[in-house]
């Protein structure tokens, strides 16, 4: 299936569905504000999927309970007889379903709250980070429990997943939070990333592999250290069953929206796939998955976010542990976590195969000095020989920022040709711009854009690649370019006579005086003394100790292209049209007159 045919799965049908069951807020006015609409609406929703699922199972259900009561069966094997009689991996043991509450109106919290205690635990969970119990008070006392309920076991609200795939809820889920979010004036992409850009991302994961995963399927596992609903990992889920159905993704994923955590593990719940593989909890301070080690990484995590909340524990673990932790190779500024990120990443995947495509802005690429934390980063994963390729988006793709962005591929195995070497591509301005605009979303990767940067990416050499109207450019780099010597120049105090001042046989510098070069590692350190510097100053040198090694990515230096000005007599004959184009117009005006 193309990449235009999956997101066309968010058709009209899937809107207006989404639509029908945020229309159910309306019963909520008064008692809500609309910014708080989704506490109801979002979990409400899952509770009707979980509902409709476990129907045609419900009635064994409740009397396999009965029976293991009987007979005192407790613990993880009462749980796994229930969960083999329901058909997934939860179950609801109350005599109670969205149905028989409606019978029953007089005693609806009473019973909604034996529907709710009938769960198992993994729903409960979900329910407990929803916040759940205290909406349900809220409804009780504002006496529109009953009707909310009864909304949702209406049409609208029927979501059995033979009616409505996983790969629709997800859509569905989208498109409530993003309800949610718009209401709230809160940044939609605050909670997920666009498919088109996800389904880049999962084209360069698998694009070294793919035609053996087609011809000979996989077992792989995936890990999104900052997962939101989980789309990212549903995406490239998806991408690998189209590639072959029998391929086998196994997902794993830490979220600290707690919300958000709770749609990612009910989705994986309906999905059947690996629910107790999503976990709540910070990345950075609480890692879940310490000593763990995946095929491929997915993420897009938050920039200009600062890490004041993990720091104690960050700066713990970077003292204690060094590099057989997640961040011996430096700490960013603390006003910017995004690397963070990048560094957990690294350390978790697998060795001699793993791959990672992580979204970073800009300031992953050059910011801090020389010897900085950010510098020392950069300085690690591409002396590393970790960096295969960044590739620059699109300004106005994401829905929460109009601000320039990269993926970021990361490698613990390049190809032969790839050693050594950074591919840089400018997909810049490959674009389709929507028709309409959502949030700061102004354009989109369709296929042809995809496949023009995949195109790039793939022949990995120094070209410009066209498409009608779309532009790629790719650079590619030996690793060293990258790196820099920030030397210490010193200029000598001297004597009337111009003569430097010696102490115990030494020139003795004057710090009025003191400056920096910076020296590409790809040159001879003495030799650029000689040309540019010397000839300026004859009595400088270099305080050698002082030296620092820096890395940067000077992305948009790289792929600039100078635009000559307009020659003067252009202009001149231009302001001379626009004169005689002035008079004429007074002309008709006066006559007019």
């Amino acid at each position: 299936m193309s990449i235009n045919e999956l997101q066309k799965q968010t058709n009209t049908n899937i809107q207006e569905k989404a639509n029908l069951i945020w229309e159910i807020a309306t019963h909520l006015a008064g008692l809500y504000q609309p910014h708080e609409y989704g506490k109801v609406i979002l979990p409400m929703t899952v509770l009707k999927r979980f509902d409709d699922a476990l129907k045609p199972t419900k009635d064994a259900v409740v009397q396999m309970n009965r029976n293991l009561t009987e007979r005192k069966v407790e613990g993880t094997v009462r749980d796994g007889i229930l969960c083999n009689v329901s058909g997934y991996a939860f179950y609801n043991t109350s005599r109670f379903d969205f149905s028989r509450l409606l019978a029953d109106p007089d005693n609806i919290e009473i019973n909604f709250e034996d529907y709710l205690h009938g769960f198992s635990d993994n729903i409960k969970d979900i329910l407990e980070n929803f916040k759940f119990a205290d909406e349900v008070k809220n409804m009780v006392k504002g006496n529109v429990l009953y009707v909310v309920i009864q909304e949702f076991n209406s049409k609208k609200g029927e979501m059995a997943p033979d009616k409505i795939t996983s790969a629709d809820m997800g859509y569905i889920f989208e498109e409530l939070i993003r309800k949610f979010s718009e209401s709230f004036n809160q940044a939609a992409g605050a909670h997920f990333t666009s498919r088109d850009i996800i389904y880049l991302m999962t084209e360069l994961l698998v694009a070294p592999e793919k035609e053996k995963i087609a011809a000979e399927g996989c077992v792989k596992t995936a890990y999104d250290m900052t997962m939101g609903t989980s789309q990212m990992l549903g995406c490239l889920t998806e991408r690998l069953h189209d590639i072959n159905p029998d391929a086998d993704l196994t997902c794993f994923g830490q979220e600290f929206n707690p919300e958000t955590y709770a749609i990612a593990k009910a989705d994986m719940l309906i999905k059947g796939g690996n629910a107790q593989g999503m976990i709540y909890g910070d990345t950075l301070s609480e890692d879940a998955f310490s000593g763990y080690e995946f095929d491929y990484i997915i993420s897009n995590p938050p920039f200009g976010i600062d890490w004041k909340r993990e720091k104690d524990a960050v700066e713990a673990e970077h003292q204690k542990l060094g590099y057989n932790g997640r961040f011996g190779p430096g700490l960013p500024t603390i006003s910017d976590g995004q690397m963070l990120f990048l560094l957990n990443g690294v350390k978790k995947l697998k060795e001699g195969s793993g791959r990672m495509a992580i979204i970073q802005n800009g300031s992953s690429l050059f910011t801090g000095d020389a010897g900085s934390g950010s510098s020392e980063i950069r300085r690690y994963v591409i002396h590393e020989d970790l960096v295969e390729a960044i590739v620059q988006l699109p300004t106005d793709l994401f829905y929460n920022t109009g601000i320039s962005t990269y993926v970021w591929v990361i490698t613990k195995k390049k190809s032969v040709e790839r050693a050594g070497k950074v591919q840089l591509i400018d997909a810049s301005k490959c674009f389709v711009k929507r028709r309409k605009n959502i949030g700061n979303k102004r354009v989109d990767l369709d296929d042809a854009c995809i496949a023009l940067i995949l195109k790039a990416y793939n022949a990995f050499t120094d070209d410009a690649y066209t498409e009608g109207n779309l532009t790629v450019e790719s650079k590619v780099f030996d690793n060293d370019f990258f790196g820099f010597t920030k030397v210490t120049v010193e200029t000598p105090i001297c004597d009337e006579n111009g003569k430097p001042v010696l102490k115990k046989g030494k020139a003795q510098p004057d710090k009025a005086k003191t400056d920096t070069e910076v020296i590409p590692l790809a040159e001879n350190i003495e030799a650029y003394m000689e040309k540019n510097v010397l000839p300026y100053n004859p009595l400088a040198y270099l305080d050698r100790s002082k030296d620092k090694i820096g890395y940067e990515i000077p992305f948009t230096r790289l792929f600039y292209k100078f635009v000559p000005p307009v020659p003067s007599e252009e202009v001149f004959a231009e302001l001379k049209a626009l004169e005689a184009e002035e008079a004429e117009l007074m002309k008709e005006i006066l006559g007019n007159g």
